[in-house]
């Protein structure tokens, strides 16, 4: 897709000049400036988000996945996303998946060119046999990676909930998708440099998803998460201390039963 008639709020140059004489401590504060402009940005998407996040539940329920696509730093941001969620939540590896532009090496090393194959995310996509009730995601600051344009094509055409996280308000992605979510956060204090505010918004955006989604889901017990997996000793204690303030019982028992029962729900509804 040619985006030659499409500005890029993201590509405008940054709002500070002469940026190689300043000292230090200017410019960690020039960045702290732009970055206060990112969560009220982020809060302007809240009423798209609801509609997203019901239309995710919605799916999940009925057995559906999430997925992230994305290239460069929007990419990587959907497979941290998506990796955390297994551990917090204790949901199967498979029910939030992250495809990033470039495969797994790309996480580490700039595959740059990846992003330009409008067919290969539904190629990477079409391993996990993607259906109707699973959801796509595509991340993109500017809204013009063929990667995800495509991808998101694709996968709506196919009959899978849509959306995307962007930065440029009217980008050709928002096009292409049921959902579109726009955080308009401006350029970056150096220009074009996406992993900066932009980046911010997009992880915000990805956090408040899963986590809604989650809670949603059952997922979290008062403010507890209750189903997290136990892979250290610090959240055997976290979850040792969850059991304690729930039934009253003393902490070695609790850490205990804890230890027999896998994890903090089993503990507290045996109770």
């Amino acid at each position: 897709m040619s985006d030659a008639s499409f500005q890029r709020i993201t590509e405008q140059p940054g709002p500070y000049h002469h940026l190689e004489t300043r000292s230090s401590g200017e410019l960690l504060a020039l960045i702290n400036e732009q970055d206060r402009l990112v969560a009220p940005a982020v809060g302007d998407c809240i009423p798209e988000l609801t509609v997203l996040v019901e239309a995710i539940v919605e799916r999940m329920e009925r057995g559906g996945r999430l997925f992230y696509i994305g290239a460069g730093t929007s990419g990587r941001l959907g497979v941290l996303d998506a990796s955390e969620c297994p551990p917090t939540y204790g949901v199967p590896p498979g029910m939030v998946i992250g495809l990033i532009a470039g495969g797994d090496r790309a996480l580490r090393d700039a595959v740059e060119a990846a992003e330009d194959s409008a067919g290969q995310a539904w190629t990477d996509l079409a391993i996990h046999t993607p259906n109707a009730d699973d959801t796509l995601i595509g991340i993109a600051a500017s809204g013009t990676t063929p990667y995800v344009i495509g991808g998101l094509k694709m996968a709506k055409a196919a009959g899978l909930l849509t959306g995307c996280v962007t930065c440029n308000p009217g980008a050709p992605v928002t096009q292409v998708c049921d959902h579109p979510i726009v955080a308009a956060v401006g350029p970056e204090v150096v220009t074009g440099s996406t992993r900066m505010k932009s980046g911010t918004a997009q992880k915000l955006i990805l956090n408040m998803i899963t986590t809604t989604v989650m809670i949603r889901l059952g997922r979290v017990r008062d403010n507890r998460m209750v189903d997290m997996k136990l892979s250290n000793a610090k959240l055997v204690d976290r979850g040792t201390k969850m059991i304690v303030e729930s039934t009253g019982l003393p902490y070695e028992e609790a850490r205990q039963r804890l230890l027999d029962a896998g994890s903090v729900r089993d503990v507290i509804d045996r109770m």
